[in-house]
Parts: C-alpha cells; sequence; structure tokens
C-alpha cells in the first residue's frame, strides 16, 4: 500500500534523500536493446536535463545521479531554508510551471479576491 509523502518525507529528520524510478515490462529508459537493436540513448539527456530543471522549481539539490538502461537512481537534498522562504505567490507561480495550474490558483496569482470556500492553507493572504 502506498503511503502520502508527507508521511514518507520528515526533512527535519534528515533533508537526503534516494530515490530509485526503473521501468517495468523489460522496457529501456536509455542505451541499447539487444533484443530489437534499437537505440534510445537519446533519452539520458533528456532525464539529465528534466531533473535539472524540476531540482531548480522545487527547491531540490541533486548531490549525485546514474541514469542506467532500465532505471535512475537520484541522491536529493531537500533545501528546507529556500523552501521556507518562499511566499505564497511564488510556490503557486513554481507549481504551475510543471502543471497546468488551477482556478484558484490563477485568481490568487490575478489578484482576485477569493472566498473563503476557496481558501486553503497555501491561499491565504
Amino acid at each position: 500500500m502506498t503511503s502520502a509523502r508527507r508521511i514518507l518525507i520528515d526533512a527535519e529528520s534528515t533533508p537526503f534523500y534516494h530515490i530509485i524510478n526503473r521501468c517495468v515490462r523489460r522496457a529501456f529508459l536509455c542505451g541499447e536493446d539487444k533484443l530489437t537493436g534499437k537505440s534510445y540513448e537519446h533519452r539520458r539527456g533528456w532525464i539529465v536535463d528534466k531533473v535539472k530543471a524540476l531540482s531548480a522549481i522545487f527547491c531540490i539539490d541533486v548531490c549525485a545521479y546514474a541514469v542506467m538502461n532500465n532505471h535512475y537512481h537520484l541522491v536529493l537534498k531537500i533545501d528546507t531554508d529556500k523552501a521556507k522562504s518562499l511566499s505564497n505567490r511564488e510556490v503557486i507561480s513554481r507549481w504551475c510551471k510543471v502543471t497546468k495550474g488551477h482556478d484558484v490558483a490563477t485568481k490568487f496569482m490575478n489578484g482576485e479576491t477569493l472566498r473563503d470556500l476557496n481558501r486553503g492553507g497555501a491561499f491565504t493572504t
């Protein structure tokens, strides 16, 4: 059973985390598939570039990484001081860089008044 990230990650205990993500069903992330002879090596650069971009958005430092044929490893450090210093507007702006956003977030960013029903912990002014 999966657990919520707020339960799994406690940046006060340790800001460092080892992350692994792997492909399934003999799929190739990068490298050459010996069965078909097809090369997926071009994906390695995509993955490295995406990790760099996401780390800048989410106040995460990449300490080490390894991109293998069917999985990758990341050693990450949460920059808690930087994350805590972000304003609500900065958090929403960063979140909208990787998602399509949300109506409430758009209203907040446009300076519209939010009804009490729309207000949550991150959207209070």
